[in-house]
């Protein structure tokens, strides 16, 4: 059990530090082989900060824990919304220019939707899945699309400047990618295995294991980046970490979880945790969308989105005991 409950902290450590490497690794990378800033920060940085809940997830299906994997990328939406775009805007008001992240949110709360009507029926089967990572594919082709046009955006403008700030040989760029993606692997294992041993041991579900601690273990990294880019005001790029996240985790995450390991959702899923991520994907429209001009999330809502979160992991807490 001691060994189990020290797996967690210790998995979550060299996950977000294996996560970083890899980030770091495949920007520098795809940059030197020429892709636009844009494109990076759509695509690669997406993959980049994802990876943690898409391999926890993934070895979660794998070794038979399919609500961990749910609770993981579900919980790690809201996190993102809720406590990483809450704590980012009290710090540093967060105003959005870029065009290109006022087409993803319709497309972010469209995919939220089909998330929705897919759990009718409780369950997520392989079709299902297959859907979930055929639409994936036919976004992220749209998104390279946008990439390769290279038109003005200021969120591909932020990116580039972030990139020119932290370039980095080829070779360097090759081998932080690779230990990179090793250790998000074996961190990973360790993290599952330690979470689901600390569960069963307390009588926790998995679900309430992955909605929490998972959760907002493997969001850290868009939140570290979320933070560095609102304080250096590069506001497009912190709301665009979210935005992108919660696309990879709606239809990547669960659809190869789903796949590895058709589930049955419980209701908890459907009645409480869905309509808490639905209401704050929504409530984006509201506070970050700006229908006539930029969008702004200003401090007061920053706190109102932080105080969500916390209600809602209280809540989760009271429902263990």
């Amino acid at each position: 059990m001691t060994i189990a409950f020290l797996s967690i902290p210790f998995g979550l450590a060299v996950l977000l530090w294996s996560a970083d490497r890899f980030v770091e690794g495949s920007a520098a990378t795809a940059h030197h082989f020429g892709m636009s800033p844009l494109l990076i920060g759509m695509v690669v940085v997406g993959f980049g900060t994802s990876a943690p809940e898409m391999v926890v997830s993934a070895l979660s299906a794998l070794q038979g824990n399919p609500s961990l994997a749910l609770g993981n990328a579900y919980g790690s939406n809201i996190a993102n919304i809720a406590l990483i775009l809450g704590l980012t805007a009290l710090i540093n008001p967060i105003t959005v220019h870029s065009q290109v992240l006022r087409k993803e949110l319709p497309i972010l709360s469209a995919m939220t939707g089909l998330a929705a009507w897919q759990l009718l029926d409780a369950t997520i089967s392989r079709g299902e899945a297959i859907v979930l990572l055929s639409v994936f594919a036919g976004l992220m082709a749209w998104t390279i699309r946008q990439g390769m046009h290279k038109k003005p955006d200021t969120f591909g403008s932020e990116i580039e400047q972030a990139i020119d700030q932290q370039t980095m040989p080829i070779k360097k760029a090759l081998l932080r990618l690779s230990i990179g993606l090793a250790l998000l692997v074996v961190s990973s294992r360790i993290l599952v295995w330690g979470a689901v041993i600390v569960a069963q041991k307390l009588g926790i579900s998995d679900l309430v294991i992955g909605l929490t601690i998972v959760a907002v273990g493997t969001s850290l990294p868009e939140l570290a980046s979320s933070l560095i880019a609102a304080r250096k005001g590069e506001h497009d790029i912190a709301f665009g970490n979210v935005l992108g996240s919660n696309l990879f985790n709606t239809l990547a995450v669960v659809g190869i979880a789903g796949i590895i390991h058709p589930m049955t959702v419980s209701r908890e899923v459907i009645f409480r945790d869905l309509p808490v991520m639905a209401g704050l994907t929504l409530s984006l429209f509201a506070i970050g969308f700006g229908f006539k001009g930029p969008g702004r999330i200003n401090r007061i809502e920053g706190a109102l989105l932080l105080s969500c979160f916390v209600c809602y992991v209280i809540y989760l807490i009271m429902g263990i005991f």
